[in-house]
């Protein structure tokens, strides 16, 4: 008895984690329930067991949609097609966190491509980057994306944007080298005057640098106290979207293997 209501226990976990992977939406637990016809403290218990085991996971409304696992694994070849939809709600909270704007970049043709935006709450310092491309060495986004060796610069001369435009290339290696020894980039008035922005670096299942996350807003709001707490809830919501993507997992893993 005991083996056929362990079959059966796999076989309505596997059940309710089908809808769960098929679905185009995030499903609520009433609607996993009726769909597979279980009852609520069965539906409660497997799905507890099935997100302890990171095949399913909740939005922040407590839906359930396909978990960590399945992420990290879409992610070994370094696809970007559901990058957004993964990243989503790490802007989402960053933004609301921080009430500026918020923008997800990659590495597109020498220069950051802005792929995602959360904007911001007040009227001033509301541009919208999508679509826009930027250049790497006087972005917070494309710092990042040089630091860690996601993007690489274009040949011939840094251009200046502000007065404050980093221009050469020692000074600019500089800059990386101390990005990467604090865990994000600042940008101070080097894209456009006034506008000063932080940026951490996002790492995929392999342990690469995939893309970077960005809170951004003018240097009037931003001052060093403010920009020191939005770089740490940057840099904590970048951290928690690597970890969706695989990367503690895997290091984790290493870990374990290494002790």
């Amino acid at each position: 008895m005991s083996n056929q209501n362990g079959t059966q226990a796999v076989d309505r976990a596997a059940r309710l984690l089908a809808e769960v992977v098929h679905s185009p939406d995030p499903m609520t637990f009433t609607e996993l329930s009726a769909t597979t016809g279980l009852a609520k403290s069965t539906t409660s218990r497997l799905l507890l067991a099935l997100e302890r085991n990171g095949l399913v996971r909740r939005d922040d409304h407590g839906r359930f949609l396909p978990g960590e696992m399945f992420v990290s694994f879409a992610w070994r070849g370094g696809a970007q097609a559901g990058l957004i939809a993964v990243a989503q709600p790490f802007l989402d909270r960053l933004g609301k966190a921080t009430g500026e704007t918020i923008n997800l970049g990659v590495s597109s043709n020498g220069l950051v491509e802005q792929i995602a935006q959360v904007d911001s709450t007040y009227l001033i310092g509301g541009t919208n980057w999508i679509g826009m491309s930027v250049p790497l060495h006087c972005s917070a986004l494309g710092k990042v994306l040089l630091a860690y060796g996601a993007a690489q610069l274009p040949s011939g001369k840094l251009e200046r944007r502000t007065a404050k435009t980093i221009t050469t290339e020692a000074a600019l290696r500089a800059e990386l080298a101390g990005l990467r020894a604090r865990g994000y980039a600042v940008t101070d008035e080097e894209l456009e005057p006034g506008l000063v922005a932080v940026a951490a670096p996002i790492y995929g299942y392999d342990g690469r640098v995939v893309a970077a996350l960005s809170v951004s807003g003018p240097a009037s709001r931003l001052a060093r106290d403010g920009l020191a707490v939005a770089a740490g809830q940057c840099t904590e919501e970048a951290a928690g979207l690597s970890a969706v993507l695989g990367y503690r997992q895997r290091a984790a893993r290493q870990n374990r293997k290494a002790g």
